[in-house]
């Protein structure tokens, strides 16, 4: 505290300067001013909200061509199999390819007259009884 010294004509009077704290106040703003800052964090948001949509749905489309092209290539494969596995079929439904085998591997020759019987099926009434018999020696 600085004292001052006033010289009057009789009394000595002092006058004290009292040091004011301001740091405790607080300035407010001007609602203009606070409405305008508002405005443009609300802009930069929406801008950057704009900018991540935007790359996420750039890098999804990337991603899904990736998984078409996968795709793409596993359906070329699996083409490719059921055609080799087609022609392996029909090889080995080939009549001439079973009589070579029956004949060459196996040692069957054609039958000779007489050899084959024909029999006849049985009929329906029989089968039925067969069938009843079957199921009562299952436990």
């Amino acid at each position: 505290m600085a004292r001052t010294r006033k010289k009057a004509s009789k009394t000595t009077e002092f006058y004290t300067v009292k040091r004011i704290d301001n740091s405790r106040l607080v300035r407010t703003v001007a609602p203009s001013r606070l409405r305008e800052c508002l405005r443009l964090v609300a802009l930069g948001g929406l801008v950057t909200a704009g900018a991540l949509l935007y790359t996420w749905q750039h890098f999804q489309c990337i991603q899904l061509s990736y998984q078409v092209e996968a795709l793409k290539a596993q359906q070329a494969e699996a083409r490719g199999l059921n055609q080799q596995l087609r022609l392996e079929v029909a090889g080995l439904r080939d009549p001439m390819r079973i009589d070579v085998i029956a004949r060459r591997q196996l040692g069957l020759t054609a039958p000779v007259s007489g050899q084959v019987e024909n029999l006849n099926s049985p009929s329906d009434a029989e089968l039925a009884q067969v069938r009843l018999a079957q199921a009562a020696n299952r436990p």
